[in-house]
């Protein structure tokens, strides 16, 4: 890299890239509270919005948060208080970042976290199970652009390309695109399994489909882009959160569909809803693999053009 273009991206704020990385890692305990607040069955303990049994909700006397009500109103500030780290996610995106790309990205960033939060105010509203299902859908999607926010803001996005590029790179990328996708299926149908308790057999399906295709990524990316530790890293993280991810899946599975496994409510609910928050950290990954695929393929082809050209003007 040139100096200049070095001294260039010191010259750049922090800051978006600061704020992203806060705002992803406070979405990932916002999951897990809203995970909590459907095992516990507490979606409805307050049951007006945006009030909070009349008060406004950042005035409700703790004294009251009790019983469910403790688990829904916490979620409602914990997501309060990512809402307002997206809206200063996006202003310092919009003023500081100079890919304009990127700074209509934290506008969709917060258009979305408004739409997630009307959404789980309407289901306490009109009390509706689809809405539900689409509020925590959104949630996981939040979540995955919130890591991207995170990258695409790194100082790893801003250098030049240094690396080797990547070879066989198109097949990896096709390889890495659908098994994210499977991976937001499959939180899809275990949103409608947790709300309605129908579809297991579709959930089990892609669990499936998601363990073989995430199998199938890892062994290709050790096995043809060893050298890469931008996607050999992603990959290892995949694999060990498809291990415990199925081992969660399968404790789950046992203590609520079957009579094989006995086991305390709390442990219950705290298994299924670690089981949810690792599917978010299968899917934040798995996308942080696809992305750096299409990075660095496009660099390849723009890296062979190059001395292509070269070649031909020397001749």
């Amino acid at each position: 890299m040139s100096s200049s273009s070095g001294s260039c991206v010191s010259s750049r704020s922090p800051w978006p890239h600061r704020l992203a990385v806060i705002t992803a890692c406070a979405t990932f305990p916002l999951l897990f509270i809203g995970g909590l607040v459907t095992s516990k069955g507490a979606g409805l303990a307050v049951p007006d919005w945006p009030t909070t049994f009349g008060y406004n909700m950042f005035l409700y006397p703790w004294s009251k948060m009790v019983g469910g009500i403790f688990y829904e109103h916490s979620h409602r500030l914990v997501a309060s208080g990512v809402g307002l780290l997206t809206i200063a996610l996006a202003l310092s995106l919009w003023f500081q970042e100079r890919r304009n790309w990127l700074r209509w990205l934290g506008v969709a960033a917060l258009v979305l976290v408004v739409v997630q939060g009307v959404l789980g105010g309407l289901r306490v509203v009109l009390l509706e199970h689809v809405l539900a299902i689409v509020h925590a859908s959104i949630a996981q999607l939040f979540f995955a652009l919130t890591v991207s926010l995170a990258l695409f803001t790194s100082t790893e996005w801003r250098q030049e390309l240094t690396d080797p590029p990547v070879g066989d790179g198109a097949r990896l990328r096709r390889l890495a695109t659908l098994t994210t996708g499977l991976i937001y299926l499959q939180v899809i149908f275990g949103a409608v399994i947790r709300h309605t308790g129908a579809r297991l057999d579709v959930h089990l399906l892609f669990a499936g489909l998601v363990t073989v295709h995430a199998v199938l990524l890892v062994i290709r990316t050790m096995k043809v882009h060893a050298d890469q530790l931008k996607l050999v890293r992603p990959a290892f993280f995949l694999i060990a959160f498809l291990a415990l991810q199925l081992f969660l899946g399968s404790l789950s599975y046992f203590a609520k569909f079957t009579t094989i496994l006995k086991m305390p409510a709390g442990a219950t609910v705290f298994f299924t809803t670690t089981h949810l928050v690792v599917g978010a950290l299968m899917l934040g990954t798995s996308l942080v693999l696809t992305l750096r695929a299409y990075r660095y393929l496009t660099a390849s082809k723009s890296t062979e053009g190059q001395n292509v050209l070269t070649e031909q003007y020397s001749a």
